[in-house]
Parts: C-alpha cells; sequence; structure tokens
C-alpha cells in the first residue's frame, strides 16, 4: 500500500545560519517596504526562494503494509471456572469469539489462566500483564476475559483498549461455605481452646434453605466424626481440648445442600501444634547411691519438667536410736503421693526401690491403676531387684514386662542392642557415633551389674550378659512401663572407658513413657512439602508395608513403602491437587494437608464481575452473560463507548510496518536559481518602470 508524501528539510547550511540569512531578508523586504519601493514583494519572494534552496526541501513517499489488529482472549481455566458446567459455557464462547474474531480479520491471542500454584487464586491481572508484555500497545484492539470474574489478584496494568467479559454460570446459582473465622497456631496439651466458625450462604439461596440451621461435623487426627447444628451467618464457638502432642488436624465439615455448586469450600482443615505446658515427674528413689544423680541432672536440665524427688534415708527397719521429733528430715507424703495427686504425675520412676514397709500394699495397687488407666512407669533396677525384698512382689508384679531370677551378676559387660531394639526408635540408631569393637559389641563403655529378668511380656531393646534382658519396654493398658535390669547407666555419664550415649537413651525412653509422638514404635506420619506427600511407616515388623492414600475428591491410591532404615519404611508421592489427604496403614491413621486444604480459590465460586470492574469501566468495556447468549461483535471509535446491547466492540487501531521509503527533490538546483533570478529581473524591471 503506498502511503502519503510529506516534505522533509536537509539543509546545505546548518540550521542556525539559515535562520540568520531568513531574518536577514525579512529585514532587507522591509527596508524595501518602508522606501515604498514598486517592487518590494518580488525581492522579498525571490529571498524566500532562495532561503528555500538553502533549506533543500524533498518528497518522501512510504510503502506501507498494514498490520491485523490484535485481540487478546483470556480463557479462565481455574477450578471455579470448572464447576457447574461453566467449563461448557468457556468452550462455546471460546468457539464462537474465535469465529466471530476471525470473521473480522483480527489476530485473536488465545492466553490461559491456570490454577495458582500458590494458593493465590485466580490471577487474571497477573495473566493479562503477562500477555500485555509481549504486544504492540499501537496494536491491541481489545481484551475479552471469559471468565466467572472471580479474580484474586489487584488490577495494576492500564489497558490501552476496551476490556469486556463474558462471564460464566447461571443466574439461579448458590453456594454454601465454611469459614474458621479463628485458630490457635498451638494449644496446650489438656487445656480448653476455643475455636470460631461461621457458615456464609450467597447467591440464589433457596427460600426452603434460608436461615435454617447446618449440621457441622468436626474430627481431630482422624478420628471419628461428631457434630453439631450451627447457625447460618453468625459466629459459633468450638471448645477443643488437645490430648495428642505435635501436630494435631482438625477437620471441620459442613454437609453439601441440593443445588449448590461445590461442596469444596464446605470443609476446612486447620492444625494446631499441641504442645505440653509442664511435665510432672515424680523420681522416688529407694536409697543414696551413686547414680541417683544422673536421673536427677536429667530431668532438672529439661526446663518444662517439674521434678518431684524423695530420697528413702531412714526407712522404718532402721533403729539408731535417733528420736524422730530431733531428725531434720521431711516425712515421705505416701498418702499424698500415692492416692491424692497420684493422676497428677506423668511419670513415676522407682529407682532402687524395694518394699520396706513405707508404700503398703493398697499404694502398689494404686500405681497398677494409675498405669492401666494411661500413666507410665519406670523401674530402674539393682540387687534389690533381684532380691526378697524386690517390688516385683508387690501388686505392681501384674503389671512389669520381666520377672526377676533371684540372680544377680557383678561382672563387666557391654551393653548391645538387640534386634528389635534397632527397630524401636528408643534405641534405634543409638549405636551410630559408637563404632563397633572386634567383638561386634558397640564401642561405648562397659557396665558393672546387672540383675538376671525373665521376660513375661513387652519387647526386649537391650541386652547385656549372655543376651540377658537390660532394658524392656511394655504396654500395660492405656499406659506404659519400662524396667532397666541394672542401676550402672551411670557409668556412661561419668566416662568410664570412654563414656556411652546416657543421656540420649535415658531421654528417649522419658519420652516414649510420656508418649511423645516421634518415640511411637508403631506410627504412621506424612510430612508434605507443596504437592509432595514424605509417608513414613515405623514398625518393628519385617515389611513389606504399604499405605492407602485417600484425595480429597474420594479417590485412593496404595503406596509401596521401601525400608529405609531398620523398621523404618517410606516412600514420596505427588498428589494433583490441594487439599486433606487421609492415609492407612495396617489400623494406624494419619492425615495430611498438600498445598492447602481450604484453597482460596473455592472460598467464593458464585460467579461476579465486582474485582474486574474497576478495569472494565476504566476501558469503556462491558459484561455480558455466557448464558443470555454470546453478544455480537462490532468496531468502535477510540475512547467510545465500547458496549450496548447485544453488541460488544474493538477500537481499530491502523497500524502499519513501513517496507520501502523514497526521497526526491522538491526542484531541481537549476530550477531553483532560475526562479529566484527572475523574481528579482522582475522586481528591478518594475523599479526602474516606475522611476521613468
Amino acid at each position: 500500500m503506498m502511503g502519503g508524501a510529506t516534505v522533509v528539510f536537509d539543509p546545505l547550511l546548518p540550521w542556525a545560519v539559515v535562520w540568520v540569512l531568513v531574518a536577514l531578508a525579512l529585514a532587507v523586504t522591509a527596508l524595501a517596504l518602508w522606501r515604498r519601493l514598486a517592487g518590494w514583494w518580488l525581492r522579498g519572494l525571490a529571498l524566500a526562494v532562495l532561503l528555500a534552496a538553502l533549506a533543500n526541501p524533498a518528497l518522501q513517499t512510504e510503502d506501507r503494509q498494514p498490520l491485523p489488529d490484535i485481540v487478546l482472549v483470556l480463557r479462565d481455566e481455574t477450578g471455579s471456572n470448572r464447576l457447574a458446567g461453566r467449563g461448557r459455557q468457556t468452550d462455546m464462547a471460546m468457539t464462537q469469539l474465535s469465529a466471530e474474531l476471525t470473521r473480522m480479520g483480527v489476530d485473536a491471542r488465545t492466553v490461559p489462566v491456570p490454577d495458582a500454584p500458590d494458593n493465590g487464586g485466580t490471577a487474571l491481572n497477573r495473566a493479562l500483564a503477562d500477555a500485555l508484555a509481549d504486544v504492540p500497545r499501537d496494536r491491541l484492539a481489545g481484551v475479552f476475559v471469559v471468565s466467572d470474574g472471580l479474580a484474586h489478584d489487584v488490577v495494576a496494568e492500564t489497558v490501552p483498549a476496551p476490556v469486556h467479559l463474558l462471564q460464566t454460570g447461571e443466574a439461579g446459582d448458590w453456594d454454601r461455605r465454611l469459614i474458621v473465622r479463628n485458630a490457635p497456631a498451638y494449644g496446650i496439651l489438656g487445656e480448653t481452646m476455643r475455636l470460631i466458625l461461621r457458615i456464609e450462604d450467597e447467591g440464589a439461596v433457596p427460600e426452603a434453605l434460608r436461615g435454617q440451621p447446618v449440621r457441622v461435623g468436626f474430627a481431630l487426627n482422624g478420628e471419628e466424626m461428631r457434630y453439631a447444628m450451627a447457625p447460618v451467618g453468625q459466629d459459633m464457638g468450638l471448645d477443643l481440648t488437645l490430648s495428642h502432642g505435635g501436630v494435631n488436624v482438625l477437620t471441620f465439615t459442613v454437609e453439601q445442600a441440593e443445588g449448590e455448586l461445590t461442596d469444596r469450600n464446605n470443609q476446612a482443615v486447620v492444625q494446631i501444634n499441641g504442645i505440653r505446658d509442664r511435665l510432672r515427674v515424680l523420681l522416688v528413689s529407694g536409697e543414696p547411691h551413686t547414680g541417683q544423680r544422673t536421673w536427677r541432672n536429667l530431668l532438672k536440665s529439661d526446663p518444662s519438667v517439674d521434678l518431684v524427688h524423695f530420697t528413702i534415708l531412714r526407712p522404718p527397719d532402721r533403729q539408731d536410736g535417733v528420736p524422730v521429733n530431733e531428725l531434720s528430715l521431711i516425712a515421705f507424703p505416701t498418702r499424698e503421693l500415692f492416692v491424692e495427686k497420684i493422676d497428677e504425675f506423668d511419670l513415676i520412676i522407682l529407682d532402687r526401690y524395694r518394699r520396706r514397709g513405707i508404700l503398703p500394699n493398697a499404694y502398689f495397687d494404686n500405681i497398677r491403676r494409675y498405669v492401666e488407666e494411661g500413666g507410665a512407669l519406670l523401674v530402674v533396677g539393682g540387687p534389690e531387684l533381684a532380691g526378697a525384698e524386690s517390688i516385683y512382689h508387690s501388686p505392681l508384679g501384674q503389671i512389669l514386662p520381666g520377672e526377676p531370677t533371684a540372680r544377680l551378676f557383678e561382672q563387666p559387660f557391654t551393653p548391645a542392642i538387640s534386634d528389635v531394639g534397632r527397630r524401636h526408635p528408643v534405641t534405634a540408631g543409638l549405636d551410630a557415633d559408637w563404632p563397633a569393637g572386634t567383638n561386634g559389641l558397640p564401642g561405648w563403655g562397659r557396665w558393672l551389674r546387672q540383675a538376671e529378668l525373665s521376660q513375661s511380656a513387652g519387647e526386649v531393646v537391650m541386652t547385656g550378659i549372655g543376651d540377658r534382658p537390660l532394658l524392656i519396654l511394655s504396654r500395660e493398658g492405656q499406659g506404659r512401663v519400662a524396667m532397666l535390669a541394672s542401676d550402672q547407666a551411670w557409668l556412661w555419664d561419668r566416662g568410664f572407658e570412654g563414656g556411652g550415649p546416657q543421656a540420649e537413651l535415658l531421654r528417649r525412653l522419658a519420652h516414649w513413657m510420656m508418649a511423645e509422638p516421634d518415640l511411637e514404635e508403631e506410627a504412621l506420619a506424612a510430612e508434605a512439602q507443596g504437592q509432595t506427600l514424605t509417608v513414613t511407616r515405623r514398625s518393628l515388623l519385617d515389611g513389606p508395608h504399604s499405605a492407602t492414600i485417600t484425595g480429597p475428591d474420594g479417590r485412593t491410591v496404595t503406596l509401596d513403602l521401601a525400608e529405609t532404615a531398620p523398621g523404618r519404611f517410606a516412600a514420596t508421592w505427588t498428589g494433583d491437587e490441594p487439599g486433606l489427604y487421609r492415609l492407612q496403614s495396617d489400623a494406624l491413621e494419619a492425615v495430611a494437608v498438600l498445598g492447602t486444604a481450604n484453597p482460596r480459590e473455592y472460598e467464593r465460586v458464585v460467579a461476579d464481575s465486582a474485582a474486574l470492574t474497576p478495569l472494565i469501566e476504566g476501558t469503556r468495556g462491558g459484561v455480558a452473560p455466557v448464558a443470555a447468549g454470546l453478544p455480537t461483535l462490532r468496531v468502535v471509535e477510540p475512547g467510545r463507548q465500547a458496549w450496548g446491547r447485544g453488541w460488544l466492540g474493538i477500537t481499530p487501531r491502523g497500524a502499519y510496518v513501513t517496507t520501502d521509503l523514497r526521497l526526491a527533490p522538491f526542484l531541481p538546483a537549476w530550477a531553483w536559481l532560475l526562479l529566484g533570478a527572475g523574481l528579482f529581473l522582475g522586481a528591478w524591471l518594475r523599479e526602474g518602470r516606475r522611476s521613468v
């Protein structure tokens, strides 16, 4: 296409010189006029011709290739725009829009808007900004957004063309959503905390459901669902008490009502970290001995432990003739500790304690009841465990996992981890920093004494002389019992023969007895990072092990777990959508959240153009419901309103590219000279004729 011709100048002299000559020419012409010369105007024209020749004018001619206008079409492919037939509406609108734009001869470019990976919701404005970065602004004729209008990012772009919304959805759409208004990040075990819930309806709610209370279910850590009635549009308080340390996953759900768009926002998941306020430990030493300070130092070094320690210094059978009223010793408060306040302790340790008439059998029976109802008991034995006064011969013998044989070995030996102990979290990897010697035993120091036990329950995790049980762990009722058949652990603490992991062993032992989740021997755990789930199964049993994963959509996947360490089986798996996943392996259950359990994309799902209104109105665009039929397209002038009843408009830009450029002199040099000379001659003749 031939473009129009324009005049350009390429002066033979610098423009400054040309302008000085222009000023002189004006002065000469003005002088001629002042002197009333008859040919003053011919002189002025002659000077103008000479000055024009110095400016060197030329005709510039362009060959132009027109460029098609560009129209951006943003296709919303996020989750909310796939609900209740919106995907079908989107496909229909895209097909008709593409055909209409092709008919108009514009370059239509489709821009997909996928789900945001960072739970940012629908990022329509971000997608528009990225698309505009690749489009010349002088070719953009319009923008069409095929979406439900639910954008979650802010408008941060100026668009030089009309923006229109082809809105999916139906006029009768409605939805119900569950909101957790506040939830603490952590909770103290055993203390009541309050969560605030709210249920909201939006859209064309059926008349029969308006104002009716709703049944809300809630479950903690995958337990059985419990239900309560909640009002719609009002806050509801829920009191909760955590009994499980570590991460607690609390699930809320509302039954899906007939006709609502989705149930994805009818559930919410809250993760609360359960922590212990204070751990109360009762340590009773039967008599003063070298190792009792080891236990005391270990427990006192933990600021979260409240330790109550009693040592029997003067038993009833001791006859030294000192009157009781002259003793400065504190009387052992047996009834207060073992009857009135026994349930307040998290752990009871009987360190080299023997029956000496201080605790009657009724009190030992009370300790047995305490364990069976969820308490923890650790028995550390020395010579008294193998003697006639052993506490095994009390009611505690019913729950102790080992029976003393009355044999006591007074000889050095190296404690060893049993095959089961290598799988048990209390002793697994305990010898990692102690390379084995030539005898195959760990390279830590030896102990010097051990009472012989005959295992009757539980698991032997450490062995001593002749592979005899040294440490036995057992569960009794709802509680836990441990027996250590030696009082020589303090030798490791003192560095005897290089020492050993005494502090780590006793720490793990105490925390296992207090049911810390990280030390459960049979456990299923899941850790999520983004959309990747790491499943870990701890077990004392040989494999193979597997886990069944149930996704938020109800689909299940069976995952085979590979042994990564003794007693530890693991595998990784990637989920295809965010939400709450339930895991089961044998009788164990766990829950995990991939991405986010409460995606922002599903917070509100009823179609609404409010988020895009500033952008649409600022560009004189319009909104057209797809359900009412696709409007026609027409061309409008820039700056005019680009929508009306049944139509939407685009603004033609008239962009082009120059393919050729030609320059031609306005007049040849001889023509300028001839024209200037002729004008000067005419002025001279006119002035000469007038003077005759």
